[in-house]
């Protein structure tokens, strides 16, 4: 319609511009047509991949359910249980995640041993009693805790005053536990051999009832026990684990989860990292979240949670060869039924 009311030569003008315009641009249109052609066909070439490994992702872990033992005063792995971020980045993985509460390590290990559960966390003793009953397990991390976080304790007025003075005394203690390894080292810094004393093998909860009723003369327990009973008795330490016991964590999986899923390993290890930082940032919020949780005070649970290390580490030759020699003692004094090689069962997927 706009040609119908220009005259005949100024349609000429403007038609002879056209094609010129055409026919200069071709070129560099044809030039534009080649290079978006070449990034579509890459784009083109790398989104299906993509979309291909994440779908291959989804399906190699699609029902996957990821077991967790775990213990109310395993700080992160309680908070990260909580938190529900986990839960959140493993649907997103096609996999799922359940939780089992234990009362100490070795029997959380014994789970571990029968298939009940996946993924843990205890002391630095459960797993060498564990490995020494053939539990198929692996050391994926550990996290360095703190001597400082476990003791030997007394009423203030009892009249016991050094680790020499517990010969023939009942001392209070979860067998396999981390503490059971200060007891084993204290006693024998101090002269004595580990008959000398009478153990008491107990939970931290049956533990604290008897040294509360005269039961039993001392008691070995870890933080946040052991800070809430500094919190809220009179209470002595004989020692804590300075120069006795490194006292640190491991966070342990079983080997058939370890081989069917290192990628839901590593994400289950990057979640508990985030936590753990999130922990060491936050002493407040922890205790304010573990007073419900464990019955203890606030006050008492930030004291321990300032002094404790954190973090999710490698196994290196250092830490291996001083649970080694954890494992060593342990069987010298025939705890453990047969030497063990720790080395024989760290994974090597966390360097």
């Amino acid at each position: 319609m706009f040609s119908k009311y220009l005259p005949h030569r100024l349609m000429k003008i403007v038609s002879s511009f056209l094609q010129n315009y055409e026919i200069s641009r071709i070129g560099t249109f044809a030039l534009f047509f080649a290079v978006g052609l070449s990034l579509t066909l890459v784009i083109s070439a790398c989104s299906p991949n993509n979309t291909s490994n994440s779908a291959a992702t989804q399906t190699t872990n699609q029902g996957v359910v990821v077991r967790i033992g775990y213990q109310k005063a395993a700080t992160i792995l309680n908070a990260l249980k909580n938190r529900g971020s986990l839960a959140q980045t493993l649907t997103a993985a096609g996999a799922s995640v359940t939780w089992a509460e234990f009362p100490a390590g070795p029997p959380m290990l014994e789970a571990m041993n029968v298939g009940s559960i996946d993924f843990g966390y205890t002391g630095e003793s459960p797993p060498i009693f564990a490995q020494a009953a053939g539990t198929p397990l692996l050391y994926v991390a550990y996290d360095p805790w703190s001597p400082k976080a476990e003791a030997i304790i007394v009423p203030k007025n009892s009249p016991i005053k050094t680790v020499a003075e517990l010969k023939g005394k009942r001392v209070a203690f979860a067998k396999g536990s981390n503490t059971n390894y200060l007891v084993v080292k204290a006693i024998e810094a101090a002269g004595l051999n580990y008959s000398d004393i009478q153990p008491a093998h107990l939970t931290p909860a049956d533990a604290r009832a008897a040294f509360e009723g005269g039961n039993v003369d001392a008691w070995a327990i870890w933080d946040p026990y052991l800070a809430a009973v500094e919190h809220d008795l009179d209470v002595r330490i004989l020692t804590d684990a300075t120069n006795l016991a490194p006292n640190r964590g491991y966070y342990l999986a079983r080997q058939e989860f370890v081989n069917s899923h290192p990628d839901l390993l590593k994400t289950l290890l990057d979640e508990i990292s985030k936590t753990d930082k999130w922990a060491a940032d936050n002493p407040e919020e922890v205790a304010k979240f573990l007073e419900p949780e464990l019955g203890i005070k606030a006050a008492a649970l930030e004291i321990a949670e300032k002094r404790r290390e954190y973090g999710v580490l490698p196994l290196t030759d250092e830490v291996i060869t001083q649970q080694q020699n954890i494992a060593d003692t342990f069987h010298k004094i025939k705890l453990v039924p047969k030497q063990i090689q720790v080395k024989d069962i760290v994974w090597n997927g966390n360097s």
